[in-house]
């Protein structure tokens, strides 16, 4: 009973900020902006927006794969060095974490813009100024700066939980430094690149904040059109009716990741 009641506060907390918002969500969504009543109107209309939830998801991928390559290689050397030092590398990978989400997307913005500081640099070598803002490309690096964080951290926890003994059996029965890597090392880190493809991919796919200040009018992503819907257009009916839908999206993106995260596991064990 003891250990019930230490759990209650977390209850309040799930109900309070988790359940009851999704009520209201489901509530709107389903519910006219005028009389109130019961429709899918908002349902519907969101089909006009399908390539827009298609540029996002495809955005937030093409970022978590990046976050993917080049956070591995960071945990895994950070997982080899002395506690020490490990206790360095990830301090310096938590720092800009301590720094506002704005801005440090504005950092990126005075360093891309057209008269910023690398086309300054660009311009006084005589080149030709590069258009390295208001596009997509913009847009994924924004997500990567700001959600690498958020990929190295589980990926570093796995690795540096690794049994060090099982390498040695792996190399003992004759495996090469690229087979102990692809048989015991990345297997063992699943979980981690599932936790850090969640972490990542779920952020992305509903920012709003790096596309308006990165992207341009062709690079606008489904969190602008659901602030737009609340803030803008003051319906905030259809913005909810997205926002269910981009959540059941994110459900269904990280059900696929876990399955397939799961058949891996049982491959390994059964290997």
């Amino acid at each position: 009973m003891k250990r019930k009641f230490l759990a209650a506060p977390y209850v309040v907390w799930m109900l309070l900020f988790t359940l009851v918002p999704l009520f209201i969500v489901i509530y709107f969504a389903f519910t006219d902006s005028i009389t109130g009543a019961f429709t899918l109107n908002n349902l519907v209309s969101i089909t006009d927006y399908a390539t827009i939830f298609l540029r996002s998801i495809w955005l937030s991928v093409a970022a978590t794969l990046i976050c993917l390559i080049i956070g591995y290689p960071v945990a895994y050397t950070i997982a080899q060095c002395k506690p020490k030092t490990q206790r360095i590398l990830h301090m310096l990978i938590m720092l800009p974490m301590c720094m506002s989400f704005l801005l440090r997307t504005l950092a990126w913005v005075a360093l891309l813009e057209d008269t910023g500081i690398i086309n300054n640099i660009i311009t006084s070598l005589g080149i030709t100024p590069l258009p390295l803002i208001r596009n997509s490309g913009a847009v994924i690096l924004g997500m990567v700066y700001n959600y690498l964080p958020y990929m190295i951290l589980p990926l570093y926890t796995s690795i540096s939980k690794q049994n060090p003994r099982l390498i040695e059996a792996a190399e003992d029965l004759g495996c090469n430094k690229v087979n102990v890597f692809r048989k015991v090392i990345l297997p063992l880190s699943l979980p981690g690149i599932t936790s850090g493809i969640t972490m990542v991919f779920v952020p992305a796919v509903s920012t709003f904040y790096i596309s308006q200040k990165l992207g341009s009018p062709g690079t606008i992503l489904v969190g602008d059109v659901i602030e737009s819907q609340f803030k803008g257009a003051y319906n905030p009916n259809l913005g909810a009716a997205m926002s269910l839908i981009l959540m059941i999206l994110i459900f269904i993106c990280i059900g696929i990741t876990n399955h397939f995260t799961k058949n891996t596991d049982e491959e390994v064990m059964m290997s």
